[in-house]
């Protein structure tokens, strides 16, 4: 599978929109006391098998309880609970999912034109639609993993767009934290015992598969990572088990978006007595511009939410080492 193309013109606009609505600590996923307190057991089995799961309650998020440091999900959708290998797992997304996009700029950095059904995983848990979140409460990582991981989103395969957000309440303004519409990678600092849940927003119906990394270091100052690949199965009609043998297009990881050189340069090369391309041409490198400068506040405005929530992490640790 490969991501469908997108026009130069809307990659642009989709950019300015959700780098303009980015706040600062957006890609910060620190929830605080967001009612999401879990404690896992530390003797969780280990599920074996293929699973496909459409309602309940699951999360990724690094382990070492293998003896080393990979991905897993903790499969809560029943009793007992389990960890299971991410390649066994397929979340279904059905159409109990489908909700219209609100028309309301506060949501036109998802893409989508107000009114368009698009299936949603929500922040908040639904009986019937399965609840997809992110973790780091692995008992071994607790004990183990220095501050907490980042956690990179690589690149998505699917037939439409993808983008996840926090908003909190029914009144705060949506916080994107990952979307089809950016260039990859992306990534969110974690600190660690976070437990996060967000919205997943899915354009279209079919197989999508989201490349994912944690990179961290442990208190013995051992450097880990770990990639693999998330698996949905959006929409009544999708056949979840062609999840299952799908392989995430790695040629995604060698191309860059093109800079503001390469557009100024294909700008520059059309005939000059074409105007429309002319006028293109002005209005890409306006763009471009906006969009750098944009992005450039953004940028900072994370790094200081990052650096921000490594320092209340380092605190932390420190009153435990003390206790």
């Amino acid at each position: 599978m490969s991501p469908r193309p997108r026009s130069l013109r809307r990659s642009l606009l989709a950019a300015v929109a959700l780098a303009v609505l980015v706040p600062a600590g957006a890609a910060v996923a620190d929830t605080g006391d967001d009612g999401l307190g879990q404690v896992i057991d530390p003797n969780q089995a280990q599920g074996t098998g293929q699973v496909v799961l459409d309602r309940g309650h699951i999360d990724f998020g690094p382990t070492l309880n293998t003896g080393e440091w990979i991905i897993q999900i903790h499969d809560d959708t029943s009793t007992p609970t389990y960890w299971r290998h991410l390649r066994d797992v397929v979340a279904r997304v059905s159409d109990a999912a489908k909700r219209p996009i609100p028309d309301n700029e506060q949501y036109a950095f998802l893409g989508q034109e107000p009114g368009k059904e698009v299936w949603v995983i929500p922040q908040t848990q639904e009986p019937d639609v399965i609840w997809t979140g992110w973790n780091t409460q692995e008992p071994n990582v607790l004990d183990n993993l220095n501050l907490g991981a980042t956690l990179r989103v690589l690149g998505v395969d699917g037939p439409g767009d993808v983008t996840v957000y926090l908003q909190s309440g029914n009144f705060g303004d949506p916080q994107p934290l990952w979307s089809t519409l950016q260039p990859f990678p992306q990534e969110a600092w974690i600190e660690v015992n976070v437990h996060t849940h967000a919205n997943w927003v899915f354009s279209e119906p079919g197989i999508y598969l989201v490349e994912i990394e944690f990179a961290g270091e442990l208190r013995d100052g051992t450097s880990v990572s770990a990639r693999d690949s998330l698996r949905f199965a959006v929409g009544d009609e999708t056949p979840a088990e062609d999840a299952f043998a799908a392989t995430f297009d790695d040629s995604q990881l060698e191309e860059q978006p093109a800079g503001p050189e390469d557009v100024e340069d294909t700008a520059a090369s059309a005939p000059e007595d074409t105007e429309p391309a002319a006028g293109l041409g002005a209005i890409v490198g306006m763009v471009v511009g906006i969009v750098a400068a944009v992005l450039l506040i953004a940028i900072v405005a994370v790094i200081v939410a990052t650096n921000r929530a490594k320092a209340r992490a380092r605190a932390a640790r420190s009153g435990d080492d003390q206790r």
